[in-house]
Parts: C-alpha cells; structure tokens; sequence
C-alpha cells in the first residue's frame, strides 16, 4: 500500500462530500476491486484496502475532522485484510459467497483473441476456424478432479467441507463476523490426499486448442463475439471460464459499409449525364444494371433495394446506394472543343476558350 494518499482522490469525491456521497462512492469502488472480483489481479486487492481505508476514516465524522485537519492516515483497520472485507460484506452480504454461504469452485479465466474476416465474411457470416489457442484445458487423466485415477477428493480437514473459514474481527463499527476462503483448499472445501501426476492435483494442464465460430451474417469490424464456456478449465472441475473473438473485417476494394448500406461512387461524362445512360456496377450479388436518366445531377443518388449488408438475427437487408459523379473532361481535342463551342452557342451560354484566345492576341 502507498505509504501516503489521499482519501477524497482515492474515492472520487470531493472534499465537501456528505456522508450519503462517500457511502455512494465507496460502494461502487468496492465492487470494482473486490478481490473477489478480481481473482487474476493482485493489485485489485490493494486497491480495494486502500478504499475500504479511505471509507473508514471519512464516514467517522471525529476521524474526518481530524483528517482534514493534520492531513495524515489514520492507519489500517487494525485487524488485517479480513477486516476489509467485513465491511463490504456489511454493505454487500454474500455478493461474492460470504457471509456464511459456500464460495464453491472458482471459475476459469477468460481468453480473447482477435480474427480477420473478409468483407464478403463479415456480410454474409462465415464458420470461422480459429488458429490454435494456448489456453487451460481440463486434464484427461483425471477428467478435471485433480484427484489420481481410482481415487476421490476427501473433505477438507481444516473447514469441514464448507470452504471457507470464519473468524470475529473488532472494526471501528465494533466486533464483525466475518468468513473467508479457506487457503487449505482454495475455498472449494475439498482436499486431496492423492493429487494427479499429470496436472500435479490442479485438474487442468496447458494445451493448444482449435475452435470453431459461428459468426452471424451482418457482422461489423470490431464486433465482438462470446462462447461460453469456451474459455480456460477451472480448477478441479469449476465452470470454465469464456472465449471472446474480436472481429476484424478487412475492407472492399470498392464498397463503401455504412451500417446495412452499401455505397459505390460511379462516375460518368457529362454527355451520359446529359443524355441518360446505363452502368453496370458491382455489387455483393454480382454484377447490376443501373439505368442513369437523361438530365442526371452530379452527386445524384440511385438506390438499389436489398443489395446491402443482412439485417444481424433479423431477416432483410439494407440497400446498394450509387452516388452519380459527374466528371468534366481536362484533355478535349481542338474537334471536342468546337463541338461544345458550338453547344454553348445554341444554348446561348457564354464560353471563355475563344475570349481568352482574343484577349490574349491583342496583348
């Protein structure tokens, strides 16, 4: 723990917090660093001393004033880590098994890894092989017990079976109850006597997995799928923990994604423009036909219905927008040029190539 900090910055609060805000307060922090909630964290637990620390000294209002006056800690609960968690569950109970309930085996970690997709993957969704994955599986040659082949977990000697231990601490609110794990048999109150050679009594080892995913139709770069179940073996037989897939969707070539929609940019002269004319553009079905009419608009939109990107679990898709780019020629010939001379002046539009010719030859 820092040997100096100071309690409003450790709970978020102001210095004139009132009471009903550092309760506020210290609740949320305590379930965020609970190292309960934090099995894989040690610095979670230092944490969470240093909030119940700050809780202690601010919600007395004497310890406070004197706080705010000299500056200094006031020191630890006094009864060790047990005490930091008497007060959570005072304000929590067996949100994390205690007070007196089991805490039972724990669960395995979490793995997350990432996977490209190709765009045309990630619109119509895919079956996805995953690259093998190092992770904690359940070991074969004690189906997960931890226990030798022919032999079984016995009950643990120093908590009964119950898993965890309980002990009466003195806290600035007076003597508190409290239970915590048992370190005999790591809180699931089984202990064994003849542990298994191959996972040395853990009931998982370390192996590389291939895994197969369903990713849905529909599915954006980013996106993030879950298995459960899919994750690390827990110790002894536990629940295992759960897979996570970031998903990363490589981009068309010419496709533009916008949610459902699709958008491609087709540019056309402005004779087609002028005239009418018919595209062919791609799309994710093939080839279609797009038929531009006479007088289009630059920046004009044509819309092709269910050309898009699957609703995600739901039925229908969103649409194939082409956006009409008008493009004015920079390299006529001398016969180009006359030509829309010449459509200028039956249009009675003024043109400036011959003018600045003039203006030119007279300089």
């Amino acid at each position: 723990m820092r040997a100096e900090f100071d309690y409003y910055e450790v709970l978020g609060i102001r210095r004139d917090a009132d009471a009903r805000e550092i309760k506020s307060a210290f609740r949320s922090l305590a379930r965020e660093y609970h190292p309960d909630a934090n099995p894989d964290d040690p610095k979670a637990e230092e944490r969470f001393k240093e909030v119940a620390e700050a809780y202690e000294v601010l919600s007395d209002p004497e310890r406070r004033r004197q706080y705010d006056m000299f500056g200094q800690r006031a020191g630890g609960v006094g009864g060790g880590p047990a005490d930091f968690g008497s007060i959570f569950d005072m304000f929590f109970g067996d949100a994390f098994g205690r007070p007196g309930s089991r805490r039972g085996r724990a669960s395995g970690g979490d793995v997350v890894v990432e996977a490209e997709l190709s765009f045309e993957q990630g619109v119509f969704g895919t079956t996805l092989d995953l690259p093998p994955i190092e992770m904690l599986v359940s070991c074969e040659g004690c189906s997960g017990s931890g226990a030798e082949a022919g032999t079984h977990p016995g009950r643990c000697s120093r908590c009964g079976g119950t898993g965890e231990v309980r002990d009466v601490r003195r806290t600035f609110l007076g003597p508190v109850a409290v239970a915590y794990p048992c370190q005999q048999c790591s809180g699931t109150g089984e202990e064994i006597t003849s542990p298994c050679q191959t996972c040395r009594g853990e009931g998982r080892i370390q192996d590389a997995r291939t895994i197969s995913v369903e990713v849905p139709a529909g599915i954006e770069d980013g996106s993030q799928l879950r298995i459960e179940g899919r994750g690390h073996a827990a110790r002894r037989g536990g629940r295992p923990g759960d897979l996570y897939v970031t998903l990363r969707v490589r981009p068309h070539s010419v496709l533009e994604r916008n949610g459902i929609n699709l958008f491609y940019r087709a540019d056309i002269s402005i004779a087609q423009a002028a005239l009418g004319t018919a595209l062919v553009v791609p799309s994710l079905d093939g080839d279609t036909e797009v038929i531009v009419e006479p007088g289009t608009q630059h920046g004009t939109l044509i819309k092709i219905k269910g050309a898009g990107v699957p609703r995600i679990h739901r039925r229908g898709r969103g649409d194939l927008v082409v956006t009409i780019n008008v493009t004015v020629p920079t390299d006529l010939s001398e016969a180009e040029s006359d030509l829309i001379r010449q459509l200028a002046e039956l249009r009675g539009e003024k043109v400036g190539g011959e003018s600045r010719s003039r203006r030119s030859s007279k300089l």
